[in-house]
C-alpha cells in the first residue's frame, strides 16, 4: 500500500520576540520601559533613538555605553530615582532596622540612595552583602563613591533591561527584579 504525498507540518504562528517588540514599539513606550531600568531620560532617549538593535547583546552594549556617558546631572537624576532595596519575606525586623540605619548614614553622607547590583548573589546572602557594602562604602570620599555608584547603576540598568526582555511579563522594578538588585 502506497501513501500519497504527506501534508506539510502544521506550524504555529510565530510570536514577536521581546527584542522585536522593543525595536518596533512607539518611542514613548520604549522610553517608559527603559526608565524602569534606569531613571535617566537622557539615557532612555539615547537608547530609543538608536533602535533597532539586531540582538540583545547589541542592545545591552548600547545601554552600557550610554550609562558610561551620563553627565553628573544625569547621574544625580538617576540616583534620585532609586530607593532602599526590598528584603526577602521573613527577614527579621532587626535586619530591617540595621539596613534602615546603615542606609540613613549612607544617604546623609552622600545625598542619594545606596545602589548595589546583586544579580550574582543568592537571595539568602543579599542582606549580608548589602550591609557589608554599605558599611564598606561609607569610608569612601564623595567623589570616589560617585564613581562606584555610577558603576553599580550601570550594572543595574543592564541587568534590569536584560531581565525585562528575557521575561517580558515581569516588571523590572517588581519584587523579583528589585530596584537595587539585578536579575535573579
Amino acid at each position: 500500500m502506497t501513501r500519497g504525498p504527506t501534508l506539510p507540518a502544521h506550524r504555529l504562528p510565530s510570536l514577536p520576540k521581546p527584542l522585536d517588540a522593543f525595536n518596533t514599539a512607539p518611542a514613548d513606550e520604549a522610553r517608559a520601559l527603559l526608565l524602569h531600568c534606569l531613571h535617566s531620560p537622557r539615557w532612555s532617549h539615547r537608547i530609543t533613538d538608536h533602535r533597532p538593535y539586531p540582538d540583545l547583546d547589541s542592545l545591552l552594549a548600547a545601554a552600557d555605553e550610554a550609562a558610561y556617558d551620563l553627565s553628573p546631572a544625569d547621574l544625580s537624576e538617576a540616583l534620585a530615582g532609586e530607593s532602599l532595596p526590598e528584603l526577602p519575606e521573613g527577614t527579621y525586623s532587626a535586619a530591617h532596622m540595621a539596613l534602615s540605619a546603615a542606609h540613613a548614614a549612607y544617604e546623609a553622607r552622600f545625598g542619594h540612595a545606596f545602589v548595589i547590583y546583586l544579580g550574582d548573589v543568592h537571595s539568602d546572602e543579599a542582606l549580608d552583602r548589602i550591609l557589608e557594602a554599605i558599611r564598606s562604602r561609607l569610608t569612601n570620599d564623595p567623589e570616589e563613591e560617585r564613581v562606584v555608584a555610577a558603576e553599580e547603576l550601570r550594572r543595574l540598568a543592564g541587568g534590569r533591561l536584560a531581565a525585562c526582555l528575557r521575561n517580558p511579563g515581569r516588571n523590572p522594578s517588581g519584587a523579583s527584579l528589585i530596584t537595587q538588585v539585578g536579575p535573579p
